[in-house]
């Protein structure tokens, strides 16, 4: 095992009143890479920000976050849900299951605290008792000599967090995936008439549901959402629109019409009974 050499230059890049940024620059074996660590206003979230010229072979690179959480078991999110993994290793099969795949986040929480490690492009973990490991680059040789050699980009954070992980660390791992796209101009400034007309499209009554695609019916009848329920809670939820509607649908994944769903008297609610880590997709024709 190697670790990084000390770093060669540490120096504030960035200070302003939205974000101060700390920017390293480091070598590890023959490949050097430049860090940048940031924190945002009244944020829990601390980012870091790699590149990195990758030039060595056979050499599997880690980052490690040792954190003091006391758990039996990680969480480790998958597509639409989320699987437990122990943390220890006191079988065999532990010891074979040395990493895991998660998609945008994997968790450590003890009854009143944890600490969630967000990513956007590394999908390989490993939790062993209470440090948290994502796998970066791995450089084999066959069957591409060239595998992994050269400049590559990614990020990760560590988002503490009162008790377990919850809708909370969903919403950053999306936006962290997902940032906001910001836009110069005032054509919804204060003083226009559309400002007042701002609202949110689709809301949930319940947190632990995530809307994950909305999207034109690719037979251009009605709106197509699809969504999902996070947390294994049973139970129902009402989803509301911000435009009347006409008529709902329940679909399979293909869009096919599966059975109606009565909207509210309001014409914009539609109640659901959900399942735990249920998929449900909806067919929406506006008024």
């Amino acid at each position: 095992m190697w670790l990084s050499e000390p770093a060669e230059s540490v120096q504030v890049v960035e200070q302003g009143p939205l974000r101060v940024t700390l920017e390293l620059k480091r070598r590890i074996l023959n490949s050097d890479y430049t860090q940048r660590i940031s924190l945002r206003y009244n944020s829990r979230q601390l980012d870091f920000s790699t590149d990195i010229d990758w030039r060595e072979r056979h050499i599997l690179l880690k980052v490690a976050f040792p954190v003091e959480v006391l758990t039996p078991q990680a969480t480790y999110e998958i597509q639409w849900g989320n699987v437990q993994r122990p943390t220890h290793r006191n079988t065999s099969w532990d010891w074979a299951r040395f990493e895991t795949c998660a998609q945008k986040w994997v968790d450590l929480s003890e009854g009143n605290y944890g600490v969630s490690l967000l990513n956007d492009c590394k999908y390989g973990h490993d939790v062993q008792e209470n440090t948290m490991r994502i796998s970066l680059l791995r450089s084999p040789t066959s069957p591409d000599p060239e595998a992994d050699q050269g400049q590559h980009r990614f990020a990760y954070s560590l988002l503490p967090h009162s008790g377990g992980w919850n809708e909370t660390t969903i919403a950053h791992a999306y936006g962290f995936n997902d940032p906001l796209i910001a836009t110069s101009g005032d054509r919804f400034s204060k003083s226009s008439s559309k400002a007042s007309e701002l609202a949110s499209l689709f809301t949930f009554d319940q947190p632990s549901m995530v809307i994950e695609t909305v999207k034109r019916a690719e037979d251009g009848d009605g709106i197509i959402i699809r969504m999902y329920e996070s947390q294994r809670r049973r139970g129902p939820v009402t989803l509301t629109t911000g435009f009347p509607l006409k008529t709902a649908w329940r679909t399979n994944l293909l869009e096919v019409n599966d059975s109606a769903v009565d909207v509210g008297s309001d014409g914009k609610s539609l109640s659901l009974q959900v399942r735990p880590f249920e998929i449900i997709t909806l067919r929406l024709l506006p008024a």
